[in-house]
This record gives structure tokens, sequence and C-alpha cells, in this order.
């Protein structure tokens, strides 16, 4: 278990981009190390906004796309193409306009897909990870090197909300929600033993709605009632905010160079 890193930016915008910056720079270096680089995506209006601004960074075209390896935290169990998919955002925020390898790019089944129902869709995702987990990931996703988080304002991360049956899973790597109490409410989600075995776990949270689950997460809460604080990289944890988030942290927490 890596200890929280926070760093507050002066607004959203700006947080998107230094966080698609700091990205661009990970994957980079993980390419020139490894050959090639993993990263999970989330959804939301904070990890389109990464997104986004990665489209728009100078320095995308240092990412050899053809080498990076694209995977999902969650996913809302609706028909391919839909425009509430978390897929469908992506590729309209970014995917589309880079040279990707499609057979790197690992999308969570559709509702109008092979798959009754959300929960053969994560068994499905779950085995898709497994295949492609490297003996010394020791478990049974691969050892992503960035996986991203958008922080809830009730502290949920990927489709896991607080006292819901995904956060307490500690076995399984994917898992059907129902009821999820954000529409839609059938989705597919990441748990947070498959979360945990990420090298660095980035959660990004910006807007005043977001000020209290961050303070709340970051101050000691349970992962059953806080999913946000559970969720943690094997060597890096970096909590990524803007100053409307983080205007409740306490003090002590807050990082003295920040704003």
């Amino acid at each position: 278990m890596s200890t929280p890193q926070i760093v507050v930016h002066r607004d959203k915008e700006l947080m998107a981009q230094a966080a698609a910056a700091r990205l661009i720079t990970k994957i980079v270096d993980a390419q020139a190390a490894r050959g090639s680089a993993s990263v999970v995506l989330t959804g939301g209006r904070n990890g389109n906004g990464l997104l986004a601004a990665l489209a728009d960074a100078p320095a995308r075209d240092a990412v050899d796309w053809s080498r990076l390896d694209l995977w999902w935290g969650d996913e809302r169990f609706l028909p391919e193409g839909d425009p509430e998919r978390n897929a469908t955002q992506a590729r309209e925020a970014l995917l589309d306009a880079v040279g990707l390898d499609p057979a790197r790019v690992h999308y969570m089944p559709a509702a109008d897909g092979t798959h009754d129902d959300a929960d053969a869709a994560a068994a499905a995702y779950a085995a898709e990870l497994a295949a492609a987990a490297r003996p010394e990931d020791h478990g049974p996703v691969p050892s992503f090197d960035v996986l991203l988080l958008g922080v809830g304002p009730d502290t949920h991360v990927a489709s896991l909300f607080p006292e819901l049956p995904g956060v307490r899973e500690t076995e399984r790597t994917v898992v059907g929600v129902h009821g999820a109490p954000k529409p839609p409410p059938t989705r597919v989600s990441l748990t947070l033993p498959a979360i945990r075995a990420a090298r660095e776990v980035w959660l990004l949270a910006a807007g005043e709605d977001k000020a209290d689950a961050v303070t709340m997460a970051l101050s000691g809460a349970g992962e059953i009632q806080a999913p946000a604080a559970g969720a943690y990289g094997r060597r890096r944890t970096l909590w990524l905010l803007d100053a409307a988030a983080a205007a409740k942290l306490p003090r002590d927490l807050y990082p003295p160079a920040s704003p």
C-alpha cells in the first residue's frame, strides 16, 4: 500500500492539462523501459477532461500509441455506441484521433453483445485480464502502469459505490453492478483487488461538489463507506485535485506548495 500524495491545481482546466502532461511522461518512460505501456481509463467529467487535454497536448505525439494497452475501470452496461458509455466518450475525446492498435484496446462488453447480463460481461472481462497477465505480474490482472479513477461526490470510484456488494468483493477482479444509485443502474466494474494491482493509481477530483468526498476518503474513512479510500497503487497513489475539491482538506493534508 502506497501513501497518498496530493497535488492541488488552481482549477479543473489546469488540473486536466497537468495530468495529461504527467501521463504522457509516464507512458513514454514505460515504453522506453519495457517497450509498451498499459493504462486503465476512467469516465466522467474529470476522466474525459483529461483525455481531451491529452488530445490537445503538444507532446501527445511523443507517445507510441501503437504500443499502448488501454483498459477500462468500469463501464455502463449499455448497447455499443451509446453516448453514455465510457468507451464512446473516450473515443470522441481522444481515441479516434490517435494511432492505437485495435487489438490492444480492451473495451468492456456492451449490452447488445454476446453476454446476456452484466455478470457474464464481468466474467468475460476478468478472463481477458487474466489472459493478458504475465508471470511477473503475480496475479490475475496485468500490473498496469497507471490506473485512472474519478472520485464521485459519494466517494465512489469506478462503479464501486458505498456499501454495495461490489466494494466488498475480495476475490473476483471484475463484477457486475446492479442497482447503482447513479444512472444507469447496471454496470461492470473492476474491484478493489484489481485496482490495487496497478503500479500507480491516480484519483481525479475537481469541483466543490467533490470536496466532502475528497476529505472523507483522505481522512481515514473505511473503504466500505468510502470506496475511494481503498483505491491505491503498489508503488504510488496520486490524488490530483483542483482547489475547489481540496477546499475542505485539513491543513496537515494540504500540500504546502499548493495555492
